[in-house]
């Protein structure tokens, strides 16, 4: 169970960073209605994946891994959660953005979205997927047992 679990969290992880990537690609380019449509999409695949990286992660620090214990004292982990609470309350800027979309869209109509705004989605991106990066970093520590002081 604990092999299922952490490919789960991992598989998870991957898929945030894709559909992350994606809006990026896709916010960068001109906004059709079926690049808005897309958005929207990947928008809604990145919060089922990041319930699925929480609900995996906190499984595996409660009952498949070295237990809460361990993980409350180590700092990579730490700060993995903190970047991780970081990079969620980010998202809610775009996606609020995007799902005001949804009325225009049913309509048939392409989002107005001026430059401005699509700087500014851009940026929050680019800066969630760094954070995502230093994730990824505060991992490779935790597999290393570097930053332990339990």
């Amino acid at each position: 169970m604990s092999i299922a679990f952490a490919y789960l969290h991992h598989l998870a992880a991957f898929v945030i960073f894709a559909a992350l990537f994606m809006e990026l690609v896709l916010i960068k380019g001109e906004l059709t209605l079926w690049s808005a449509r897309k958005i929207l999409l990947y928008d809604l695949i990145y919060g089922i994946a990041a319930s699925a990286l929480i609900v995996a992660g906190l499984l595996r620090v409660v009952h498949f891994e070295k237990g809460a214990h361990y993980y409350l004292h180590d700092v990579p982990f730490i700060v993995k959660m903190t970047l991780f609470a970081i990079v969620g309350l980010l998202s809610v800027y775009p996606t609020r953005v995007f799902l005001s979309w949804r009325a225009v869209l049913k309509q048939g109509v392409v989002p107005a979205l001026d430059d401005v705004a699509r700087r500014r989605i851009a940026r929050v991106i680019h800066t969630e997927l760094t954070g995502i990066a230093l994730i990824i970093l505060c991992a490779v520590l935790m597999a290393r047992g570097i930053g332990y002081f339990g």
